[in-house]
C-alpha cells in the first residue's frame, strides 16, 4: 500500500513539472514597437500586443503630457544650429571702451613719390617669404583678425575692395573673380553616415572653407632701384600672395601652392584702414599699410631675378639655400655701401 502510493506521488509530480516547462515562453528581445502605445488609448481601451513595422519619423511623444505613460522611443530630429559667425554687427552696439578709435580711419595715406625711368641706374626683382610662425611676424595671426581674413574680406568686397589675380604668373595678368576667390583653397570631401533608424549607409558631400590657420606663409614680390635724382636705394613691395601647403589623404606634405595675388599699390588704401596689433602703446595704433612700409616683419629671400628664371629651392637645400637668401641681401647693402667713399 505505502509502495504503491509513493508510486503515485512520483508520477504526479513528474507531470506537473512537465506541465510547468511547457508553458515557459521563449524569450524574445523586445523591441520599440513591441510595447503598445498608452498615449493613443481611451480610458476603455485595450492595449493592443500586435507589433508594426518599423517607421521613420521626425517626431516623439512627450511622456510628460500623458502622467508619464510610455512614449514611442523613436529618433529625435536635430535641426541644425545657424552659425552666428557672419550675422552682421549690430549698428546700436555699445563703444568697446572710452573713446571711439577714429585715427586709422582717418588717417591718410601718403602717395608714394613719382619715379623716372631715367633716375633709375640699378634695380633688382626680389622675392620673399614670410613666415607668420616666426616671432616678429605674429601680428599676422591674430586672432581677432587675422592677415589672410583681411585680404579675403577685401578681394570679396565688390564695392571698395581690392582685385584679385591669377597664379599662372606674377605679373598680375588675369583677374579672378570674388566667386572664385571665396572658393579658393576649400575641399570637398565626401563621408559615410550610417541611418540611425533604417542602418543605410548614405554617401553625404562636405565642403571644407579655408582655415586661416592653415596659411603658414606670404609671398612678397618687391623691387630695390637706386634712385640717382635722390641718391638714395628705395625699395617698392609689389605684390602680395598667401601661400597653403597641399597634402595628401595621410597629412604628408606634397607641395606649396599659392592662392591669389594682389597688387599691393592698389591695396595701400585698403589696408591702411586695418589695425595692427601691436605690443605697446595703444593709443599709437599701426595700421598694415606701416607695417610695411617700415618693413617691420621678418623674410627670407626665396628668389632673385635670375637668366634662368629659377628659384633658390631649385638648386640649394637646407642651410646653403638659407645662406644663399642672405649672401643676396648683403650684395644689396655693399651696393648702395659702395657707391660712397668715406
Amino acid at each position: 500500500m505505502k509502495s504503491t502510493f509513493k508510486w503515485l506521488s512520483l508520477a504526479m509530480f513528474s507531470f506537473s513539472l512537465t506541465v510547468a516547462v511547457a508553458q515557459v515562453p521563449e524569450q524574445v528581445n523586445p523591441s520599440n514597437d513591441d510595447f503598445p502605445d498608452f498615449t493613443k488609448m481611451g480610458s476603455g481601451s485595450k492595449p493592443s500586443t500586435t507589433s508594426k513595422p518599423q517607421t521613420s519619423s521626425s517626431t516623439t511623444t512627450n511622456s510628460s503630457n500623458t502622467g508619464g505613460a510610455v512614449s514611442n522611443q523613436q529618433p529625435v530630429k536635430i535641426e541644425p544650429v545657424e552659425n552666428k559667425g557672419n550675422a552682421p554687427r549690430d549698428p546700436d552696439a555699445p563703444l568697446d571702451g572710452i573713446v571711439e578709435n577714429k585715427t586709422i580711419l582717418e588717417k591718410e595715406v601718403l602717395p608714394w613719390e613719382p619715379v623716372r625711368e631715367a633716375d633709375i641706374m640699378w634695380r633688382k626683382r626680389i622675392w620673399r617669404v614670410i613666415d607668420v610662425r616666426e616671432k616678429l611676424n605674429l601680428p599676422f595671426m591674430y586672432p581677432e583678425e587675422t592677415f589672410i581674413s583681411i585680404l579675403l574680406k577685401g578681394v570679396q568686397d565688390t564695392v571698395n575692395g581690392i582685385k584679385a589675380y591669377r597664379t599662372d604668373d606674377d605679373k598680375f595678368s588675369y583677374k579672378l573673380t570674388s566667386q572664385e576667390v571665396s572658393t579658393m583653397g576649400s575641399s570637398v570631401d565626401t563621408i559615410q553616415q550610417v541611418d540611425p533608424v533604417t542602418y543605410e549607409t548614405k554617401l553625404k558631400i562636405v565642403v571644407n572653407k579655408l582655415n586661416p590657420e592653415d596659411i603658414k606663409r606670404f609671398r612678397i614680390k618687391e623691387e630695390w632701384f637706386f634712385d640717382k635724382q635722390y641718391s638714395t636705394l628705395k625699395v617698392r613691395i609689389l605684390g602680395i600672395a598667401p601661400l597653403k601647403d597641399e597634402t595628401d589623404e595621410a597629412g604628408n606634405f606634397l607641395y606649396e601652392k599659392a592662392l591669389f595675388w594682389v597688387r599691393y599699390p592698389d591695396c595701400r588704401e585698403y589696408l591702411a584702414r586695418h589695425k595692427v596689433f601691436m605690443e605697446g602703446n595703444d593709443a599709437n595704433p599701426m595700421s598694415w599699410e606701416d607695417l610695411f612700409e617700415l618693413r617691420r616683419f621678418s623674410s627670407y629671400v626665396y628668389k632673385e631675378s635670375n637668366v634662368m628664371n629659377r628659384r633658390l629651392q631649385d638648386y640649394m637645400q637646407g642651410m646653403d639655400l638659407l645662406l644663399e637668401g642672405e649672401k643676396i641681401k648683403q650684395e644689396i647693402f655693399n651696393f648702395e655701401h659702395d657707391l660712397w667713399s668715406y
